[in-house]
C-alpha cells in the first residue's frame, strides 16, 4: 500500500509542478502581450499630442479638443494596463515562492527519508555487538603481546626485586670510592729563570794579557 501511495503522491507532485510550470509561462506571455499593447498605446496617445499641436496652429480647436480627448481615452487604457501587468507580476511571484516551496519541502522529505534509512540499516544492538568484538579482539592482542614480551628459559626465574636491589648496592659503593678518593693535583713544571751569563776565567786572562802588552809598548 506504501508503494501504492508513494506512486499516487510522486505523480500528483510532478503534476503540480509540472502545472506550476506552464502557469508561469502562459502569465510570461500574457506579461508580454500587455507590454506591447501599452508601448502601441503611448505611441498613439503622443500621436495625438502632435496632432493636437497641429491643429492648434490651424486654428481648428474642436479638432485639437477631440484628439486630447482620444488621448486621455488611451491614457486610461494604458493605466489599466498597467495594472493588469501589476497583477500578473503578483501572480508569478506568488507561483515562483510556492514552486520554492514545493522544491524545498520535497528536498526536506528526501533527506528525511534518507536518514530514516540509514537509521533503520544502523541497528543500535549491531554497533553495540561490533564495539564488544573489536573490544575484545584488543583485549586478546594485548595478551598475546605481554606473552610473547614475558622472558622464558633461565632469565623467566630471576628475581626482579633482587636484581634492582643488586643493582643499587652497587650504584651505591661507586659512590662511597668515589668519595673517599685522595683528591691528587697535578706537579707544576719548575720555572727556569735565565741566569746572567758570567764571562769565563780564560777569557778574563787573556784580556789582561793584551793590556799588559798595550801598556809595554807604549813605555817604549
Amino acid at each position: 500500500m506504501s508503494g501504492v501511495f508513494g506512486k499516487v503522491f510522486g505523480k500528483s507532485k510532478a503534476q503540480s509542478q509540472a502545472t506550476a510550470l506552464a502557469s508561469i509561462d502562459k502569465l510570461s506571455e500574457t506579461l508580454e502581450m500587455l507590454e506591447k499593447k501599452e508601448n502601441l498605446l503611448v505611441k498613439k496617445a503622443n500621436l495625438e499630442v502632435e496632432k493636437a499641436k497641429g491643429f492648434t496652429k490651424a486654428k481648428n480647436k474642436r479638432a485639437a479638443i477631440q484628439c486630447l480627448k482620444r488621448k486621455r481615452l488611451y491614457e486610461q487604457q494604458i493605466e489599466q494596463l498597467g495594472n493588469f501587468q501589476l497583477r500578473i507580476h503578483d501572480q508569478m511571484i506568488m507561483l515562483e515562492g510556492a514552486k520554492a516551496t514545493t522544491e524545498t519541502v520535497d528536498a526536506l522529505r528526501t533527506g528525511a527519508s534518507a536518514m530514516k534509512a540509514m537509521h533503520k540499516a544502523t541497528n543500535i544492538d549491531d554497533v553495540d555487538k561490533t564495539m564488544d568484538e573489536i573490544n575484545d579482539n584488543m583485549e586478546n592482542m594485548r595478551q598475546i603481546q605481554d606473552l610473547l614480551s614475558a622472558p622464558i628459559g633461565a632469565a623467566a626465574d630471576f628475581d626482579e626485586d633482587e636484581l634492582e636491589a643488586e643493582l643499587a648496592d652497587l650504584e651505591g659503593e661507586e659512590l662511597e670510592a668515589e668519595l673517599l678518593a685522595p683528591t691528587t693535583t697535578s706537579p707544576t713544571a719548575p720555572v727556569r729563570v735565565q741566569q746572567p751569563t758570567r764571562p769565563s776565567a780564560q777569557s778574563s786572562k787573556t784580556e789582561d794579557d793584551e793590556l799588559a802588552a798595550l801598556q809595554a809598548e807604549m813605555a817604549m
